[in-house]
């Protein structure tokens, strides 16, 4: 495919359809096996042929959609692939927004937390280090960060976790189609977007947060901050109605990343505000990451290798995605045994800048530039464990 090629059906995905650019990067080599690497022959297929590539009907949907119109587009004489007009808003429908975010898989934040819960193993370390997946660059870098946090940021729910991770890996993945030619242009925090907004810096990247005061969960027994339970346990206090919360310094109330990007798509300039008594009026037209998709992401991106297509075939779609689950819940597992070796030594701080280093030191070996963007190769957990502190 050249390079050409690749940026418009990239700029369909990301653009058209709406998928997450880590998505669809992810998505091209498949894509391209398929014989599906233009809107053309998109458009001429059913959502079926789609759902081995996506494992989600409503991506399916939203990519068949977008070919569908790219192709029309086409054929009345515009360029195949084309981002929409600048002028043309986004309809609020596509956005995912804060007013509705912790009430949109459960009625209660505990609910909401249980929902979000990842796969885990009880792997020996002699099974772990005899696994080997097939996965891209990613997910994998979204799994250390999803960890790292675990640790630096011990007071924060899952459901944050899992925003302020896939938030850090999209401004990430971003930055390099910018690099690579792949997208252009200013990005919104460049064009002021979010601008005296609360942020937090995670391995050297600023995320642009919003503030969920007075979201009150059960802690889930795998959130259990290195240094005792005392944060948490005044983070769990509920102010005063009207009140603004206090959070000493190095303490936060839950938080979500803030999608900068699907905000200046949607022309909007609300406020960002942090006072409890004004929240829920400005607040609520903030787009975020949602911690809906980083869980989706995770779950069906972690394939066992070598993959076997005769095997693959024979298998059902359930089986597979089942051993996916299983292969992310020993992944997990790998970091969580990594990080837990350094953090009885190393500040959150440290742990934080180590983090990118021992990522590149692991994730799977790929082609440079753009031929290597959703380029898959094996990930040893060996590789992972021997990072851990030894003695």
């Amino acid at each position: 495919m050249s390079a050409t090629n690749l940026q418009a059906l990239l700029r369909l995905l990301s653009q058209n359809a709406k998928v997450p650019l880590a998505t669809a990067m992810s998505k091209v080599k498949e894509l391209q096996a398929a014989d599906l690497d233009s809107a053309e022959k998109i458009s001429k297929v059913k959502v079926d042929a789609l759902n081995p590539i996506f494992n989600d009907d409503k991506i399916c949907k939203q990519v068949l959609a977008a070919a569908k119109r790219s192709a029309k587009k086409r054929a009345a004489g515009d360029d195949a692939g084309a981002a929409p007009s600048p002028k043309k808003k986004a309809k609020k429908g596509d956005l995912l927004f804060a007013a509705d975010a912790d009430a949109a898989a459960a009625a209660s934040p505990e609910e909401l937390e249980a929902a979000l819960e990842l796969p885990s193993s009880d792997a020996d370390e002699a099974e772990l280090e005899q696994t080997v997946l097939f996965t891209n660059r990613a997910p994998l870098a979204l799994a250390f960060v999803f960890t790292l946090l675990k640790y630096s940021m011990p007071t924060q729910p899952l459901s944050s976790r899992l925003s302020l991770a896939q938030g850090y890996i999209s401004i990430t993945s971003r930055a390099r189609a910018v690099y690579l030619g792949i997208e252009s242009g200013k990005s919104a925090e460049e064009e002021g977007f979010g601008e005296g907004t609360p942020s937090v810096f995670i391995t050297g990247k600023e995320i642009k947060v919003l503030r969920r005061w007075g979201y009150v969960w059960k802690r889930a027994g795998d959130q259990l901050p290195v240094d005792g339970s005392s944060a948490a346990e005044k983070n769990s206090e509920v102010p005063d109605e009207g009140d603004e919360p206090q959070v000493g310094e190095d303490e936060q109330p839950a938080l979500w990343a803030l999608d900068l990007e699907a905000l200046k798509k949607s022309n909007n300039h609300a406020p960002i505000v942090s006072s409890a008594s004004h929240r829920s009026t400005a607040n609520a037209a903030l787009p975020i990451y949602t911690p809906q998709s980083a869980r989706s992401y995770l779950l069906r991106a972690f394939d066992t290798a070598p993959p076997s297509t005769d095997t693959q075939k024979k298998r059902s779609a359930a089986a597979r995605n089942a051993e996916k689950e299983s292969n992310l819940g020993r992944l997990l597992r790998a970091l969580d045994l990594l990080y837990q070796s350094w953090a009885t030594i190393l500040p959150p701080e440290d742990l934080d800048k180590r983090t990118w280093g021992w990522y590149v030191k692991v994730r799977p070996d790929v082609a440079d530039g753009v031929a290597g963007w959703g380029g898959k190769n094996s990930l040893r957990l060996a590789d992972i464990l021997a990072l851990r502190r030894q003695g």
